[in-house]
């Protein structure tokens, strides 16, 4: 190796110098490009034989490389149940994205009636005069607060429903 480097440096001086391309030592070495040369081929490494294959383990490796049609059946039919599972997934993906929609419209549909309902309400509410229901209440109809004894108060035990019964007190 050394003795290489050592040639090809000879042949690099005598590229600059222009003396080492007249000389019969150095006439096969001069480089017209940029990339040297090998001079030295590397001998491949041979591999080691191989041992001639036995028998039974030519016998095991074709029986391995064929598929039986038990095989071929259990392959098939995984195959077909896992297509089955799949477009039933996809079925049902289609089916709740149909259902968030729906959901959706319902939702808008019952804000929309909520916001009108609320306006129609204020509406109604902002009409009444209040003064003027107490005057005709009071004035016309004769109506008079209630007094301290005439109010009384009832616990409900189990329902929220509760009869009220007037009682007459004259």
């Amino acid at each position: 190796m050394g003795q290489v480097r050592q040639y090809n440096r000879h042949a690099a001086y005598g590229q600059r110098t222009k003396t080492g391309a007249r000389t019969g030592k150095n006439r096969g070495m001069y480089v017209y490009d940029n990339t040297a040369r090998r001079l030295d081929e590397q001998h491949r490494i041979e591999e080691p034989a191989r041992r001639p294959v036995q028998n039974e383990v030519r016998k095991n490796r074709d029986k391995a490389h064929h598929m039986s049609m038990g095989y071929v059946m259990f392959l098939s039919a995984a195959l077909i149940a896992a297509g089955l599972i799949l477009v039933n997934y996809v079925q049902l993906q289609a089916e709740l994205t149909n259902i968030t929609k729906s959901n959706a419209d319902l939702e808008s549909t019952l804000n929309y009636k909520q916001l009108s309902n609320d306006e129609a309400y204020n509406r109604v509410m902002n009409s009444v005069d209040l003064e003027e229901v107490k005057r005709i209440a009071i004035g016309e109809l004769g109506m008079v607060y209630a007094q301290d004894g005439q109010i009384c108060t009832y616990e409900g035990e189990e329902s929220d429903y509760m009869r009220q019964v007037i009682r007459d007190t004259k």
